[in-house]
């Protein structure tokens, strides 16, 4: 089954590229690898949740938008590498988790785009990761995600 079919039967669909918010491009190519900006959690041109994680946003709900930021690196992935078929494995993910001054769960908020990722690829979605957290992201987004992915 492709990237593509997968999505589909995961109920979802790969979302237009959101367009940088300052002076960078979504994605670029490098030989075999794509490396995308750091995306935030955008669905049809608005932030999904604003807020720290551990405060104005719970646990779960940062996970949900560590999932709709690998959504949106992945359609990012695609515009550069002529669509996820032409993914061959994804190599790292680097999530940041705009968190409340004693929340400690940024791993497990940035499971929500592991995930994704390897329900979309299987064992090629298997990444290397760091998950960190910071005192605020842009727009105050309560999660940003980047990732790497080796592309044919």
């Amino acid at each position: 089954m492709s990237p593509e079919e997968k999505l589909a039967e995961l109920g979802l669909t790969l979302p237009e590229v959101v367009p940088p918010l300052a002076a960078y491009v979504p994605a670029v190519r490098s030989g075999d690898h794509v490396y995308t900006s750091g995306q935030v959690p955008m669905v049809d041109g608005r932030l999904a949740a604003t807020g720290k994680v551990g405060a104005e946003v719970s646990a779960e709900e940062g996970r949900e938008m560590a999932r709709i930021c690998a959504l949106n690196a992945l359609a990012a992935v695609a515009s550069a590498a002529g669509g996820l078929s032409n993914v061959v494995r994804i190599v790292k993910v680097v999530g940041f988790v705009a968190s409340a001054p004693d929340f400690t769960g940024q791993p497990q908020v940035v499971n929500g785009a592991s995930e994704l990722l390897g329900e979309v690829f299987g064992e090629a979605g298997v990444h290397a990761r760091s998950a960190v957290g910071v005192t605020v992201l842009p727009l105050d987004a309560p999660v940003e995600v980047e990732l790497i992915a080796e592309v044919r």
